[in-house]
Formats: structure tokens, C-alpha cells, sequence
């Protein structure tokens, strides 16, 4: 790729910002904005360190349940295919209404977030969430269950970014990757506690219950956080001056912002194509029983949860675009190796699909970290918004796409998941990221790949 294809993402750091304005210089992104220049939005004060990690953690069982709502879809995919007959594109749709209902709310959400505190708005959303959670527990049959799907999705690709703008709005950049990371580790609980706990209960209950079960502790998690989330509403002022389309003007008018969401596509892509049929690839081709897979996601959510934290802190250490280069880069080997196995033993799976979900979801926390810092302080909970609809979209193509090249033989095995393997390295190659590390003041790049 030419130096030209290069996509650039500068941090919009407040305090870089407003160091650079007071000096007589354009802070903003590439520095040719025809825009006024107005002064950035002070930060709000800092919380103290017992309430942020209250904060943190109300934020992360809020993602936990949320998340578990929509991962213990994936595992259940020999259960569903084999209860309703249905192939995998059919099982494919059932991923991606998901995510393109998140996708589709997160845009109207772009217009309205930044009118409301971000406290009201996210325990709203959390309410929609239970409702469609549990509406998803009494489906009685595909259909009901997609259109539950879709409004559950409606509620938790908002609420997904909701948490991302309270953690950038609370807590101090150098501390945000941590932060993030701690938010993340949502979906290694998820993986060791709620995946496992989901298949076991539906194993022995049916699939209905693991849905009913999470609408239950969100129920619990919605009272703890009416407590522990502080009211967010410094930029509800400048966010109701404007329009809805001005809004939408507003967020498209940065060029960074593009950037930044054409990253964000590209992380979807290098992991989402290959995530949606690990389960049913262990069972139809690996060879592994039913029973084992909680195995699998414990094993791997443990891992997760530990280098998780490692990976935050490295990122807030060393630089967040560094340390995601070397983690998207290293993720290449279990991404091949998950999607090339050939059938063998749960002894020989374990250290692979280990390997695969500590380097790839592990990408997320200096990822989100760089995406958060890229966006301009007054638009940022539009921009989350707007990313998470990004997001939303680009894992559910990558599910659909996988769901075309993924097909299912006379034999019950599933065919083209190593084709799928090759498609998600293209997308982790395919971009690299430029920062202004927001410490240091100067651009630090990944150097560019040989």
C-alpha cells in the first residue's frame, strides 16, 4: 500500500488542544479546518480514585450483561441450527440483525446523545435492554427470536457507546487506556463466567433460560448503577445549540473523524469474520462435543482477563499505537491456526482458541483508547455514538460475509472458514494508525511494514 493509503488519527486531546490555541496554532487535525477555531471544553474534574473505579466497574457489569446478551448467541449455534434446521447464512442473519439494529440506532442516537446527561440516557437504554432481553428468552421460534434480536440490539449498541463517552469523559486521558481495558474485561467475565454458565443452564433448562437469567441481573446491575454513575452533562449546553443536522455536519466535518472510523471498520473485519462460527467449527470440524465448549470459553476468558490489564498498561506505558501494532500484528498466528484446524482433541484446541481470544479482543483496549482520544471533546459523545454504529455495521457485514463463504457439507462439516481466516489477516494488514502521543506532543507512527 502507498504511503498514501496510510489512514492518520490524531489525538484531540483538551489539554494538547488548548496548549496549541494558546500558542497561536490550529490544533485541530491536520490544522487546515476553515471552521472558527473556539477554545476546547475544559475537562471536567476528576473523580476521586475509589468513586472512578466504582464508576469502572458499574460500567463494566453493565457491559457484561449486555455483552453476555449478545455472545451467548454464538455458542448456542449447534443448538439453534440443529433445533430449527438452518444453515449457516440463516445463522449468520440471526448474528447480524444484532448488529445491524445497533448499527441503525447508534445513527439516530448521533443526532439526540449529546442533548441529554449521559447518566439518563445510558439507564434508559439499560431498560429497553432488559425488556428486549427478556422478550428474547420467550420467543418461541426463529422468527420471534430474530425480531427480538433486533431490539435488543437497538438498546445494546447505544449502550455500548454511552459507556465508551463516560469513560472518556471522566477519566483522565493517561489513564484511559487502564480504563478502557477494565470496561473490556467485560467480555473475558463474559467468556469465563456468563458463556459457560449460559450453556450449562440452557443444556439443562433449554435455550430460553441463559436470556431470561441475564434480563434478571441486569435488573439488579440497573440499581447499582442509578447509584454509582455520577451525572455527565458538562456538554449538554453546547450539544442542544445545535441541529440535528448540524450535529451530524458537525462530526462529518472532521477529517479525523473519518479516520477514525475507517479504522474502526477495519478492526470489525480482521476479527468479527471469523468470531460468529468458532463454535460450530470446533463441533462440525474440530470434532469437539457440545459439552466442551464451555471449556473453551472459560480457558480463553481467563487468559483474557488477565493480559487484558497487561495489554492497558502497556498501551498507557509505551505508547497505544505501538502496542496495537504488535498485538493486531501477533494475531495473525491463532487466527490461522483456529481457522485451518484440523480435527484433533480439546487438549490441542485449547492453547490455539487461548491464544485467539487474548490477541484479539485484546486489540480492543489501546484501539478504543486511540478512537476515543481521536474525536473533538464537544462532539465526543455523538462521535461514539456514530462509531458504534461503525462498529455495529462492520461486525454485521463481517457476519454476513462469513455466513456466504461459510457453507455446510452433506456431512454436517462446514466448509470455506479457512478462506475466512485469509480474509480477516488482509483487514488486520490492511491499515496502520498515526498518533500524536498526547504526553510527548509529536508524532509516533507505526513504521511502516516492509
Amino acid at each position: 500500500m502507498s504511503s498514501a493509503g496510510w489512514r492518520r488519527v490524531r489525538d484531540a486531546d483538551p489539554a494538547r488542544q488548548a496548549s496549541a490555541a494558546s500558542a497561536g496554532h490550529d490544533p485541530r487535525p491536520f490544522g487546515r479546518d476553515r471552521r472558527p477555531l473556539s477554545a476546547a471544553p475544559s475537562p471536567p474534574e476528576p473523580l476521586a480514585r475509589r468513586r472512578e473505579l466504582a464508576l469502572l466497574a458499574t460500567l463494566a457489569a453493565i457491559q457484561f450483561t449486555h455483552v453476555v446478551d449478545f455472545m451467548i448467541v454464538i455458542p448456542l449455534a449447534p443448538q439453534l441450527m440443529r433445533l430449527w434446521d438452518i444453515g449457516p447464512q440463516a445463522f449468520g442473519l440471526l448474528v447480524s440483525a444484532y448488529t445491524f439494529a445497533a448499527a441503525v440506532s447508534g445513527l439516530v442516537a448521533v443526532v439526540v446523545v449529546d442533548r441529554h446527561d449521559r447518566r439518563r440516557a445510558l439507564l434508559a437504554l439499560y431498560g429497553g435492554f432488559v425488556l428486549a432481553t427478556a422478550l428474547c428468552g420467550l420467543a418461541p421460534g426463529y422468527g420471534a427470536l430474530l425480531a427480538a434480536r433486533v431490539l435488543a440490539g437497538a438498546f445494546g449498541g447505544v449502550i455500548g457507546a454511552m459507556i465508551l463517552a463516560i469513560v472518556a469523559d471522566t477519566v483522565p486521558y493517561a489513564r484511559r487506556a487502564r480504563a478502557n481495558a477494565l470496561v473490556a474485561s467485560a467480555f473475558s467475565l463474559s467468556a469465563i463466567v456468563g458463556v459457560p454458565a449460559g450453556l450449562w443452564i440452557a443444556t439443562v433448562a433449554g435455550w430460553r433460560t441463559p436470556f431470561l437469567a441475564v434480563a434478571a441481573l441486569s435488573v439488579a446491575v440497573g440499581l447499582v448503577a442509578t447509584w454509582s454513575i455520577p451525572p455527565v452533562a458538562g456538554h449538554v449546553a453546547e450539544g442542544r445549540t445545535r441541529s440535528p443536522l448540524g450535529q451530524i455536519r458537525a462530526i462529518m466535518g472532521v477529517r479525523n473523524h473519518w479516520n477514525a472510523f475507517a479504522f474502526m471498520l477495519a478492526l470489525m473485519f480482521a476479527g468479527f469474520t471469523v468470531i460468529p462460527f468458532v463454535a460450530a467449527y470446533a463441533v462440525a470440524n474440530v470434532g469437539l462435543a457440545e459439552a466442551e465448549l464451555p471449556a473453551m470459553y472459560a480457558v480463553g476468558g481467563v487468559a483474557t482477563l488477565v493480559t487484558a490489564q497487561v495489554i492497558g498498561r502497556l498501551a498507557d506505558r509505551h505508547g497505544k499505537k505501538r502496542v496495537y501494532a504488535v498485538v493486531a500484528f501477533a494475531s495473525i498466528v491463532p487466527i490461522l491456526a483456529l481457522t485451518h484446524m484440523p480435527r484433533s482433541t480439546l487438549g490441542w484446541f485449547l492453547p490455539v482458541s487461548t491464544l485467539f481470544f487474548i490477541l484479539v479482543p485484546g486489540r480492543f483496549g489501546p484501539a478504543m483508547a486511540l478512537i476515543s482520544g481521536s474525536a473533538e471533546p464537544r462532539l465526543r459523545g455523538s462521535f461514539m455514538s456514530f462509531n458504534a454504529a461503525v462498529q455495529q455495521f462492520g461486525a454485521g457485514v463481517s457476519a454476513l460475509v462469513a455466513g456466504v463463504v461459510v457453507g455446510r457439507l452433506a456431512d454436517g462439516s462446514l466448509s470455506g472458514y479457512g478462506w475466512v481466516g485469509w480474509l480477516a489477516v488482509a483487514f488486520t494488514l490492511a491499515f496502520r494508525i498515526r498518533v500524536v502521543d498526547a504526553r510527548a506532543g509529536r508524532d509516533a507512527a507505526i513504521p511502516p511494514r516492509a
